[in-house]
């Protein structure tokens, strides 16, 4: 645990274990949560909350500079065998953000000492453990690092307002699914029509490698993104939905907005997504992102394809998103969110499908749920509708975080997320130049599996009706 005040904000900044036991019985913690990033859970309550779980008052003071964004990276949860190249350490985090490595701890954001002013930017360590940090940094430089930093190093930026709880209401609404779940033959019907050689198509096209569509990388401050936004827009639209291309931050390619209208007289809306935004090997600018994200991204393609081929209509409202700035923070679903959120909207669930195609050989085909992050209820029904529409996929939890149902879930609406394992990342391909459909361990039918679950989901929840 580490508590410091965060000067000029009249806030303490604490962070926990996201499992402590003090975080439950403590009103004044649980009312300024501010995110779980990896196993560590931040709260900045008021400065008078500070004697509530502080061994003594004299908390030391932390600075933290006008307009400074607080940011949280994690070494991503991977294999060790994969951690061989560029581990996560303080000197080298300090190295890449032009820090002097060899000034002394009380420098960068220690609970002791006296702060001083960093780099160009006065950017500050506010809190490290040996696979994390807390910093506070200029929104410039938050949104260079995934430029600068290594390709295993994961990025979130934490939210400017203290995290809403879901409602006791909407998830009564997710229990009430639960309660009724039962096996649909039109469902499986429906799911089961999802095409594999049109997802192969879809995803070598997103890639670069059908050699037509000159994507190199789809990060998201590149001209691929923006090629492969305005391709995505087009076939989604072509399925009958109606789409936007919707931009969030000057800079970065716009969140892909696809929509289909509800048959019935409601409100409810019900939303599955991706992300279409790469990220590549350090220092290479090619990031075709086969896996991270275009199987998401695909797979979410593929339900839409399915919807137009056997005239799927839908009672509740239906959203198709493929989000972009996932790689820099989650910044294109955390601003989609935060929209949905000021508009009040009505939704029932939200299941984000990030990296679902790669299968360690040796392993059975695997669905991956979230072990921190995400509404339990609405986690279990992904669970539940796995068991039944996609049985050859062996279910359990995974400890990689954090994608986009991380937004919403923040922002009070109940979401979680699909993914391809149920433990650690074990693509040796992930954030990786290499990322490519053309190779050992990635699946297509696996991929059709977990796009079977989310599709499922989708369907259960929203309601439908075949012609």
């Amino acid at each position: 645990m580490i508590i410091a005040k965060l000067l000029q904000t009249f806030s303490v900044l604490v962070v926990f274990p996201h499992d402590h036991p003090d975080i439950a019985s403590n009103k004044c913690l649980t009312q300024s949560y501010f995110g779980t990033y990896g196993t560590q859970s931040v709260f900045i309550p008021p400065e008078s909350c500070v004697n509530s779980f502080a061994p003594t008052a004299n908390v030391p003071n932390v600075y933290l500079h006008p307009g400074a964004q607080l940011v949280w990276l994690e070494q991503a949860a991977l294999e060790q065998r994969l951690l061989t190249d560029h581990p996560f350490s303080l000197n080298s985090l300090r190295g890449y953000l032009g820090l002097p490595i060899d000034a002394g701890e009380n420098t960068y954001g220690s609970i002791s000492g006296k702060q001083q002013p960093l780099g160009p930017a006065r950017d500050t360590i506010l809190h490290h453990t040996s696979t994390s940090a807390l910093l506070a940094l200029s929104h410039t430089r938050v949104r260079d690092l995934s430029l600068i930093l290594p390709p295993t190093w994961r990025i979130y930026v934490l939210p400017s307002m203290p995290i809403l709880p879901v409602p006791e209401p909407a998830i009564a609404r997710v229990r009430d699914i639960l309660a009724n779940l039962k096996f649909n033959p039109e469902v499986a019907k429906i799911v089961s029509n999802i095409s594999v050689p049109q997802i192969q198509n879809d995803i070598r096209f997103l890639t670069g490698e059908d050699g037509k569509s000159g994507i190199e990388s789809r990060h998201s401050f590149s001209s691929g993104a923006s090629v492969a936004a305005e391709w995505l827009k087009t076939r989604f639209e072509a399925t009958g939905a109606k789409c936007e291309l919707r931009p969030f931050l000057s800079g970065f390619a716009p969140n892909v907005v696809c929509r289909y209208p509800s048959t019935e007289d409601t409100t409810e809306t019900v939303l599955v997504s991706g992300h279409y935004d790469s990220r590549g090997s350090f220092g290479s600018t090619r990031a075709p992102g086969a896996n991270d994200d275009g199987s998401g991204t695909t797979g979410l393609l593929s339900i839409a394809r399915t919807i137009k081929r056997l005239g799927v209509t839908f009672r509740s409202n239906v959203e198709l998103v493929a989000f972009a700035g996932e790689e820099q923070g989650l910044y294109g679903s955390r601003y989609y969110a935060m929209d949905l959120r000021n508009e009040e909207k009505n939704l029932t669930l939200m299941v984000q499908a990030d990296m679902i195609a790669y299968h360690q050989p040796g392993e059975p085909p695997q669905l991956g749920l979230p072990a921190y992050i995400g509404t339990p209820e609405v986690t279990q029904l992904v669970a539940n509708l796995s068991a039944i529409y996609s049985p050859e996929l062996v279910v359990g939890f995974t400890p990689a975080c954090c994608s986009d149902h991380q937004s919403f879930h923040y922002q009070g609406f109940p979401a979680t997320q699909v993914f391809e394992r149920a433990g650690p990342i074990a693509d040796p391909m992930y954030h990786n130049s290499g990322d490519l459909s053309d190779r050992e361990g990635y699946d297509f039918e696996q991929l059709k599996s977990i796009a079977k679950v989310q599709f499922a989901t989708l369907l259960h929840v929203a309601g439908f009706d075949l012609p």
